[in-house]
C-alpha cells in the first residue's frame, strides 16, 4: 500500500504542470500565435512595426506548474496583452502570478499596462527599471532585484538571473529547472540570424556572456530567443559565435 501511496505522489508531481486535455494548447490570430515547445512550456509571439527592420516577430514565454502561470516578456502592446492574458486564464485555466521582463525595450515591456490592470506582478532587474525610468512614455514594472530572483510557480521555482551585458547592459534571461528550458531573449540569436539592433548593445561582452549561460546551464533542452525560431543549445553556440567573429573583426 505504501508503494503504490508513493507512486501516485510521484505521478501527481510529475504531471503537475500539465493543462487539461481537451484544451487547445496552440493559438493563432493576425496579432498573436502562441505554440507549445513542450508539455509546459509555450513561446508566444506578437509583431513589431519598426522603420528599419519591417514588421519583427517578437517572442516572449510562457510557463504553467500546476494552476499558475508566469509570462516572460509582453506582448508588443496592451491590446495582444489583453488576448494572451485571455488565452491563459479563459482558455487554459491558469492564474498568472507574474510577468518578467528582460529588458527595457518596447519589444519586452510594451504591452506592461495590461498586466498591472490585470494585477499581475511585474519584475525586472533594478537596472532595467532605471533605465526605464527614463522613458516617460514606458510603463515601469513594480517589482525589482539586483542580479537574480526566484519566482514560485505552482510547485517549482523559475530563476531570473543577469549573467552579463550583451544585446543591453540590462539583459537578464528567465530559467525553469524542471523543464531545462531558457527564455534568452534579445541576448540570444535564432539560428542563422543577423546581429540586429546594436544600439544599446555591448558587443565585446555579448559572446563572453553567453558563454557564461552555457557553463551554468549545460543541460538545456529548450531555448527561446527574442526573435526567430526557438531550438537547444545550438542557439548559444550560434549567438557566441556570432559575437566572436564581431570582436575579431574590431
Amino acid at each position: 500500500m505504501k508503494k503504490i501511496m508513493l507512486l501516485l505522489s510521484m505521478s501527481i508531481i510529475f504531471c503537475s504542470c500539465k493543462s487539461n486535455k481537451h484544451l487547445s494548447y496552440n493559438y493563432e490570430s493576425e496579432t498573436l500565435k502562441i505554440k507549445q515547445l513542450s508539455e509546459c512550456v509555450f513561446v508566444h509571439i506578437s509583431y513589431l512595426e519598426t522603420n528599419d527592420y519591417g514588421k519583427v516577430a517578437c517572442n516572449g514565454m510562457v510557463y504553467f506548474n500546476d494552476d499558475e502561470a508566469i509570462v516572460f516578456d509582453t506582448p508588443i502592446n496592451n491590446d495582444v496583452s489583453k488576448e494572451l492574458i485571455h488565452w491563459i486564464e479563459k482558455e487554459q485555466k491558469k492564474n498568472i502570478i507574474a510577468i518578467v521582463v528582460t529588458h527595457f525595450h518596447e519589444d519586452c515591456l510594451g504591452g506592461l499596462q495590461q498586466f498591472h490592470n490585470h494585477g499581475t506582478k511585474s519584475y525586472a532587474s533594478n537596472a532595467t527599471i532605471k533605465l526605464v525610468k527614463q522613458d516617460s512614455k514606458k510603463v515601469i514594472p513594480k517589482y525589482g532585484f539586483e542580479n537574480k530572483t526566484e519566482i514560485k510557480v505552482g510547485r517549482t521555482s523559475v530563476l531570473t538571473k543577469f549573467f552579463g551585458e550583451g544585446h543591453t547592459r540590462d539583459n537578464i534571461v528567465g530559467y525553469i529547472p524542471n523543464e531545462n528550458a531558457l527564455f534568452g531573449g534579445c541576448l540570444i540569436k535564432s539560428v542563422k540570424a543577423n546581429k540586429g539592433y546594436l544600439g544599446d548593445a555591448n558587443t565585446l561582452e555579448w559572446s563572453n556572456t553567453v558563454e557564461k549561460i552555457k557553463k551554468e546551464i549545460p543541460d538545456l533542452k529548450i531555448v527561446v530567443p527574442g526573435h526567430g525560431k526557438s531550438g537547444s543549445t545550438e542557439l548559444l553556440d550560434y549567438t557566441i559565435s556570432l559575437f566572436k567573429t564581431y570582436k575579431k573583426a574590431n
